[in-house]
């Protein structure tokens, strides 16, 4: 056995590993293909040794050679051989082969389920990670159902590197097998509260592209996602998480409200503009209809694509195109910057503010817009950006019916100035349009019939392009609008002579088709014409010069144009016959082209009724057979195809032509020329001249010709111009008209429809076959049945059923004996009564455990550690709650029947109950009943049926008033949720008792000039204690534009103000917006506090600039920015039990009293007030006295007893662990509540 092992180990000294092979083809260039044979022989014969190390390193090579496109698939079982290998590098080796070689037909792999669990459960950690990694490449519907309760099972590892990869490879799980997502969703749904972020991560990334296709189904999570959202600071997880909620924000409109906050400092805060992208795009598509957040979102754009970066430009215009389509003047008011974008360098920036011009136009703008593009088509690089320009002129102006051109006289003239275009591609593109405008828009015929006239005229120069789908073809609409319509040709005879040039002859075979038809129309006119002026000699002349000129057509190449041309000249024939004997023949030949030609629908052809028998899949001949698909193709039968005889000419040329040949007709070619007199010859002889011998061409200078204005070609000046001229001259006479007048209306905007239409349009719908019906839905598509993410489409939020379980691999059970079955019947049941206290044990630990964590990880306040300890001596009792808890709160005026029994109610929907905003959830408190309770049962059920009553009546006036108060909120300021719920819990209960509560509002009043106005509130972040948010509201008061706002704030030894990266304390911080006249936004800005036990005054400047028609000045305002103490408290729910316990604790040492005197306020007015503005909540009220509580954001507990005297004072009594901190409290509800 020892030799053996020596044995094999010298072999493996000789063994060619992954370095050699390696090197070895690098070395081989020439042969490469002969080496690489030579070592898979080599390899196959290392994978029949039975030692490990080599079949590990013969798989290595084969993993390269894979790599390099060479097949592999002869190997798969001996790649599963070194997978199951128990040292680590083999098996890293095995597995990274498998993944890059295996996939779903592969037959092997029905061999890898045992061996694959077996790693998954390994205690090596590396072992199952590196089964997980590979598994994820080469999954099948066979081992995702075999493998999924392994792999859920190491979703609750307790090492976070096997969790991250377990719920990530759920995903390709869930893809091969659908029917895991139901039961494994409830554990990828906690693993979204994983305490290590990348296993949270790992989770937000599956469930968003589970929601990618199906996001309906995961909308129940808004509210996880909406707490990650505003805790995570990984900027890659926002990202993921803003995504899924622009995908879900369609499907719930109040979804929208409830993130505009957070997205909005999001926009302020971010540096990163991946962040600030995802959040510009899930406005837009949640929020379409919040205009403050769609302007803050179009100024951030602006940025964007004024930066230097292209591709933040090119995403800026991307994101820029889909506010359009809500929000077209918001866009609009920037087109200046999207025609620069026009001059940029990158073609794709070109193309997409092309792109975004489309959607910009309106009546107004359009003449203006068509302008600058033609002068920039002018002067613009490359063919293809030219072509493009040009469709899009084309596509803005015809958009909707031409819904925006008021003057199609200057849509011809923009058509017709197209034509000078030279190489451009869309010629065909221009012809529609003119053939279009001239038969839709009646008005326009005459102006078009003259402009095509023109056309005519200088075909010369625009038939040089001959190419299909030139510019040429601009001329097959001009022939036939001057056909058609040639009642209102001017000097139909010239146009006619136009049309018969020897030029002709070189356009396209389907042009020339269309110029010979068309010639026979024009005849006709003229010959109506000549007949009722009686001008004879005009009628031989025209049939003549068509008899003379219509054979150029009979020898065209094209079988349309011989076959027109040979009719129509027989037709001439005959009628020249009945002409020489004096036969009127006018009315004969006008009758062949009379009555009009209407469009025919875009779906005229589906439209068609197939006839009852005809089977349109049947071969109408017999089917070719498959040798014929191997022949070449068909000889044309009347000329040779255009390619084939131009490359048979050149060949029989170059067989033909000799040398003499050759110099024969060069000397020809010289003697033409030299007799030339157009051509340009030199002034000596040809050869050995002094000219040639002084002048080199090397030293001839070479001169820029400034082509900035094209061209003039006769005929075809730019006319466009002067219509959009006179249009501005309209538009200044109307504007001093109305100034004039000084109407009432003269500060609304000229409107869209206060735009007067020249010509209109005929929208009719085109053609249709006999019987045939509208209908819209031929473009509905369905999905394709393919996609997996269809077989995902799951509803997640109905409960499991019973037979929606994982399979578990389970081995055969043998049935006991009779005296067996007792024992194992006994045996089971321990169990189980075990497993259920193990249950128990775990469920309270895992509990006590999550309050630990809550509280010391600040899920949204830090608790002290009294609080902490005095929920663990007492678990029976209840804990005050952190302040971004929602808890049930009793309320004091609920009354409390202890002889009822308590109905259980249907729970509220968690996803409605969030989005609404409510208060928690009421639970009235049930002690036992007393003895000589029960005698009395239907004086019970008559008390609890009016309880039920009266319940449902005071329910329904809360609503009501909860309804009123929304809709007399004009502006909504979304303070911190928590907040909210211990202000409405202080002061709304008494509104059912008390009279109209006076309105209140957290907003002061920070500063003011003639210019502008400032008010303010705070804001607190629970999970921040340190800091405070200061929302401003600015208000433009003058009649000017406001811009470059600075906001700035002098810090002081305990407050410092949140700056830029790299300011200093003198630098202020930009206000991200500007002010239109009588405008307001709001900006956020953050501040550090040190210590919250004393109210800070700070003072302030706010600096901006007035901007005017004729100049700019820039203005300065100071203010004094006022924190309170109460700013940092915030309302927290807190039960009677754990107020009577904080009380009794000892903790809170410091006492203060103040007495409110007496003003004639209502007791709950006062109580209401003491509760807004000082952040309290409302534990318990009995009469006129109430107990109230609120927490720090630092963890200060302050309990206030609020109690109306005899007298008519209010005297209020509060306990505090500081006293610098209570002092300050009570004295500042002192001056709000008096």
């Amino acid at each position: 056995m020892a030799l053996k092992k020596v044995k094999g180990s010298l072999e493996r000294v000789f063994d060619k590993n992954l370095h050699d092979l390696v090197r070895g083809i690098r070395n081989h260039k020439d042969d490469e293909a002969k080496f690489i044979a030579q070592c898979i022989d080599e390899i196959k014969q290392e994978l029949r040794q039975d030692n490990i190390a080599v079949k590990a390193n013969a798989v290595a090579k084969l993993t390269y050679l894979q790599m390099l496109g060479y097949d592999i698939s002869w190997a798969a079982f001996n790649v599963i051989e070194v997978m199951s290998s128990n040292k680590f590098t083999f098996k890293r080796i095995g597995y990274l082969a498998a993944s890059q070689s295996f996939h779903e037909e592969t037959e092997v792999l029905m061999l890898t389920t045992n061996m694959i669990r077996k790693d998954l459960s390994s205690q090596n950690q590396y072992d199952a990670a590196i089964a997980l990694n590979g598994l994820s490449c080469f999954m099948t519907p066979d081992l995702a159902r075999d493998l999924a309760n392994d792999v859920m099972t190491l979703m609750t590892s307790t090492r976070p590197y096997i969790r991250k990869r377990a719920v990530l490879i759920m995903y390709k799980i869930f893809l091969k097998f659908p029917e895991a997502l139901r039961p494994a969703f409830p554990r990828l749904k906690e693993k979204l509260e994983d305490p290590d972020p990348g296993v949270q991560s790992a989770a937000v990334n599956v469930i968003c592209e589970l929601a990618r296709k199906n996001p309906k189904n995961y909308l129940s999570l808004a509210p996880v996602f909406f707490k990650l959202m505003t805790s995570s600071t990984n900027n890659w997880v926002l990202i993921k998480i803003i995504k899924l909620f622009g995908a879900l924000t369609p499907l719930e409109p109040r979804l929208g409200k409830k993130l505009i906050e957070p997205l909005t400092n999001l926009i302020h805060s971010t540096s990163a503009m991946s962040l600030l992208y995802e959040c510009i795009n899930t406005v837009i598509a949640g929020m379409p209809n919040h205009n403050a957040s769609i302007q803050l979102c179009v100024q951030k754009l602006r940025i964007l694509i004024e930066d230097s970066d292209q591709n933040l430009k090119y995403l800026g215009l991307l994101a820029m195109s889909k506010i359009l389509k809500t929000h077209p003047k918001s866009v609009q008011a920037h087109k200046d910057l999207i025609l620069q974008c026009l001059d940029d360098k990158d073609e794709s920036i070109r193309l997409r503010a092309l792109d975004l011009l489309y959607g910009m136009v309106s009546k107004k703008n359009l003449m203006e817009i068509v302008r600058k593009l033609m002068i920039h088509m002018d002067k613009a690089e490359g063919s293809m950006y030219r072509d493009e320009l040009l469709s899009k002129i084309v596509q803005i102006c015809s958009q909707n019916n031409y819904q925006y051109i008021t003057n199609f006289e200057w849509y011809v003239s923009v058509l017709v100035e197209l034509t000078r275009v030279e190489g451009t591609r869309h010629g065909s593109v221009i012809a529609s349009q003119m053939l279009d405008v001239a038969i839709r828009v009646k008005a326009i015929r005459a102006f078009a019939v003259e402009q095509m006239a023109q056309l005519l005229e200088n075909s010369h120069i625009v038939a040089s392009s001959a190419q299909r789908n030139g510019i040429c073809e601009v001329l097959y609409a001009a022939a036939w609008i001057a056909g058609e319509f040639s009642e209102h040709l001017r000097d139909p005879k010239g146009t006619l002579e136009d049309m018969l040039r020897q030029k002709v002859t070189s356009l396209p075979g389907h042009i020339q088709a269309v110029f010979v038809q068309n010639i026979m129309k024009l005849y006709a006119a003229i010959l109506v014409k000549y007949e009722e002026d009686e001008d004879n000699d005009g009628i031989r002349e025209v049939s003549d010069l068509l008899v003379e000129k219509l054979p150029m057509f009979v020898q065209s190449g094209d079988l349309e144009v011989q076959e027109r041309a040979c009719c129509i000249l027989q037709l001439m024939k005959y009628v020249k016959k009945l002409q020489d004997k004096d036969v009127s023949c006018a009315d004969e030949v006008s009758a062949l082209f009379a009555g009009e030609l209407n469009p025919v629908a875009p779906k005229a052809q589906r439209k068609v009724a197939v006839p009852e028998g005809l089977d349109l899949d049947k071969w109408i001949n017999d089917p070719p057979s498959e040798s014929s698909d191997e022949e070449g193709p068909a000889n044309s039968l009347f000329i040779p195809d255009d390619s084939r005889m131009m490359n048979e000419s050149l060949t029989r040329q170059v067989e033909e032509l000799s040398d003499d040949e050759l110099e024969r007709r060069r000397e020809a070619r010289r003697a033409e020329t030299q007799n030339n007199p157009h051509y340009l010859k030199l002034g000596g002889p040809a050869k050995g001249s002094k000219y040639q011998e002084v002048v080199n061409v090397e030293d001839i200078p070479v001169a820029n010709i400034d082509l900035s204005v094209p061209l003039y070609v006769p005929g075809t000046k730019r006319l466009s111009d002067k219509y959009l001229e006179a249009e501005r001259q309209a538009r200044k006479r109307e504007k001093k008209r109305r100034h004039g007048k000084k109407s009432k209306r003269r500060h609304k905007s000229e409107s869209e429809e206060d735009m007067p239409v020249v010509h209109k349009v005929d929208i009719m719908g085109g053609e249709m076959p006999e019987g045939a019906t509208e209908s819209g839905d031929e473009g509905n598509q369905e999905l394709d049945d393919n996609d997996p993410h269809k077989l995902l489409d799951i509803d997640l939020d109905r409960p499991l059923e019973a037979d929606e379980k994982l399979p578990v691999r389970t081995h055969r059970i043998v049935s006991p004996s009779a005296e067996e079955r007792p024992v194992e019947e006994k045996k089971k049941h321990h169990r189980k009564d075990k497993e259920k206290e193990k249950k128990k044990k775990e469920k309270e630990k895992k509990k006590s455990k999550k309050e630990k964590k809550r509280n010391k990880s600040g899920d949204d306040s830090a608790h002290p550690s009294l609080l902490i300890a005095t929920e663990l001596m007492s678990p029976g009792h209840e804990a005050i709650p952190s302040p971004g808890e929602e808890e049930e709160v009793v309320p004091p005026s609920a009354p409390v029947k202890k002889d009822s029994t308590p109905k259980k109610e249907e729970p509220k929907d968690d996803l409605d109950f969030w989005l609404s905003g409510q208060d928690a959830p009421v639970a009235v408190e049930v002690t036992a009943p007393e003895a000589g309770a029960a005698a009395d049962v239907d004086s019970d059920a008559e008390d609890t049926s009016r309880h039920k009553k009266k319940k449902e009546k005071k329910a329904k006036k809360e609503k009501k008033e909860k309804k009123d108060k929304k809709e007399k909120k004009k502006k909504s300021k979304a303070a911190d949720e928590d907040e909210e719920i211990g202000r409405r819990d202080g002061f709304e209960e008494l509104a059912s008792d008390a009279p109209a509560l006076p309105p209140m509002s957290s907003y002061r009043l920070l500063a003011e000039d003639s210019n502008i106005k400032m008010t303010y509130e705070t804001r607190v972040q629970p999970q921040q204690g340190q800091q405070l948010i200061v929302s401003v509201i600015f208000t433009s008061l003058a009649q000017e534009h406001l811009k470059s706002l600075e906001f700035n704030v002098m810090d002081s030894l305990n407050t410092k103000m949140d700056r830029l990266p790299g300011a200093t304390t003198h630098d202020g911080v930009p206000v991200p917006f500007q002010l239109p006249p009588n405008s307001f936004n709001e900006g956020q800005f953050a501040f550090q506090v040190q210590s919250i036990n004393v109210a800070q005054k700070l003072r302030g400047t706010l600096t901006y600039t007035i901007k005017t028609e004729e100049s700019s000045t820039s203005e300065k305002l100071d203010f004094k920015l006022y924190l309170p103490c109460t700013a940092f408290l915030i309302a927290t729910p807190c039960s009677s039990d754990a107020f009577a316990r904080l009380l009794q604790g000892g903790d809170l040492s410091s006492k203060y009293s103040i007495k409110l005197p007496n003003s004639g306020v209502p007791f709950s007015h006062i109580l209401a007030k003491v509760c807004f503005y000082g952040h309290f909540a409302i534990v318990e009220q009995i009469d006129q006295s109430a107990s109230l509580y609120s927490c720090s954001t630092q963890g200060h507990h302050i309990c206030l007893l609020v109690k109306a005297n005899g007298g008519g004072d209010v005297s209020i009594d509060g306990k505090c662990a500081d006293g610098s901190l209570l002092s300050n409290v009570m004295e500042e509800i002192k001056v709000t509540a008096s």
